[in-house]
C-alpha cells in the first residue's frame, strides 16, 4: 500500500544568488499558511548555502550539476533517491524543462510551476504567467505558493540570519578591526557589463567615504577581481590604505555576515545587493540596464539611484548603443549625502 505524502514541500530553487534571496518570500508565505510544513530547497552549489540563513527552510539539497548541464539519467536517479522523503508538493521556480525532471522522477503528487518550455507532462499544476498581475519576480515566486484561483498573497521581505561568531572569526582572519564606519562595495555584475557601475565611480565614492572616517571593504567572487583591482588603483593615494579587498576570499555565507556588519553598501543590481537588503543594511543600489520595477531590494533602507534614460532599462548584458550612459552618467557625487548620513549614524 502506498504511503501518504508527508508534510514536506520540495522547492526547486534558482541558480542566481539574487533570485535565491528573493525566493525567501515564497518560503515565508508557505510557513504562514502552515507552520507544520517542512521546506526543502534543491539548488546548485552557487546558491544552496544561502538557505542555511533562512529560518523557514529545513534542508538545503545540493544539486551537483553545473549551470545549463542536462544529464537526463543523473536527474532521473537523483529524483528516484528523493522518493523516500514522500514530498506532498514540489514548487519549481526556474522555467526550464530540465528543472522539473527531479520532482517528476521523485513521484511528487503535486508539481507546481509556470508553463515555461512546455512542461505539460512534468508538471501537473501548471500556472500561466500574467506579467501585468505579477510584475515583480517576488510576486511570481509567492504566487506559486498560493492556489491558482487565490488572490496574490502579501509579500513579506526576505530576512537572512547573520552569525556573530562567524563575523568575529572573519574579523580576526582579515584583520578587520571593529569600530570605524564600514562602506562595503559590491562592484560585480555576473549578468554583464551593462549592470556594472564604472570602477572610477566606485573609487570616487570610496575616497569620499574614507575622508568621512570610513574603512572600505570590497566584496565579490573571483570573477570580480579585475574591477576590484581597478577600484583600488583609481583611489587616491591618501585613501587607499583604508581599503580591504576581500574579493574571492570569502564564501557566500561569509558575505551575509560582512554585509550585515557594514554601515552602508554600494552595489550594482546583483545578488550581493539583495543579501545586503535582506540583512537590513542601508544599501545604495545602482540601476543601469535593469529595472527596480522588476527586481527591487525589498527594504525600507534601500536607496535607488538611476539615470532613467529613454533607452533604459534595456535588460541587455552589454550596452547595445555602446555608451552605457545609464551608469557612466550616474555620478558618485549623488551618493555623497547618503555616505555622510550613514557614517554619522543617521542611516
Amino acid at each position: 500500500m502506498m504511503q501518504a505524502p508527508s508534510n514536506r514541500i520540495l522547492v526547486v530553487g534558482p541558480a542566481w544568488v539574487g533570485d535565491m534571496v528573493m525566493s525567501q518570500v515564497l518560503f515565508k508565505h508557505l510557513k504562514q499558511r502552515s507552520s507544520e510544513i517542512e521546506i526543502d530547497v534543491l539548488s546548485p552549489r552557487a546558491t544552496v548555502a544561502l538557505v542555511s540563513r533562512m529560518a523557514e527552510v529545513s534542508t538545503g539539497i545540493h544539486m551537483p550539476l553545473g549551470h545549463g548541464e542536462f544529464r537526463f539519467a543523473y536527474r532521473r536517479g537523483f529524483g528516484e533517491q528523493l522518493k523516500s522523503r514522500r514530498y506532498r508538493q514540489a514548487i519549481v521556480l526556474p522555467n526550464s524543462w530540465k528543472s522539473a525532471l527531479v520532482p517528476f522522477f521523485a513521484d511528487i503528487p503535486v508539481r507546481t510551476g509556470f508553463r515555461g518550455e512546455y512542461r505539460y507532462v512534468l508538471l501537473n499544476d501548471i500556472r500561466m504567467m500574467n506579467a501585468s498581475r505579477l510584475p515583480r519576480m517576488v510576486d511570481r515566486f509567492v504566487a506559486l505558493g498560493a492556489g491558482a484561483a487565490d488572490p496574490l498573497p502579501e509579500v513579506a521581505p526576505p530576512a537572512l540570519m547573520t552569525d556573530a561568531d562567524n563575523l568575529a572569526a572573519l574579523r580576526g582572519k582579515f584583520s578587520l578591526e571593529p569600530g570605524p564606519a564600514v562602506l562595503a562595495l559590491c562592484p560585480g555584475a555576473e549578468y554583464g557589463d551593462a549592470k556594472q557601475w564604472p570602477a572610477r565611480h566606485f573609487a570616487a565614492a570610496a575616497d569620499h567615504a574614507v575622508r568621512q572616517g570610513y574603512v572600505v571593504w570590497i566584496l565579490g567572487g573571483p570573477n570580480d577581481a579585475g574591477i576590484a583591482d581597478a577600484i583600488r588603483d583609481a583611489m587616491a593615494d591618501d585613501t587607499r590604505a583604508a581599503l580591504t579587498n576581500l574579493v574571492g576570499e570569502t564564501s557566500l555565507v561569509d558575505a551575509v555576515d560582512l554585509l550585515g556588519a557594514a554601515n552602508l553598501v554600494i552595489s550594482n543590481d546583483s545578488g550581493l545587493m539583495h543579501i545586503a537588503a535582506a540583512v537590513g543594511t542601508t544599501v545604495a543600489v545602482l540601476y543601469g540596464s535593469t529595472s527596480p520595477a522588476f527586481t527591487p531590494p525589498l527594504s525600507q533602507r534601500a536607496h535607488i539611484f538611476t539615470e532613467s534614460l529613454a533607452c533604459s532599462p534595456c535588460f541587455k548584458r552589454v550596452c547595445p548603443l555602446g555608451h552605457k550612459n545609464c551608469l557612466n552618467g550616474l555620478l558618485p557625487s549623488r551618493l555623497f549625502d547618503l555616505v555622510d548620513q550613514c557614517g554619522a549614524g543617521r542611516s
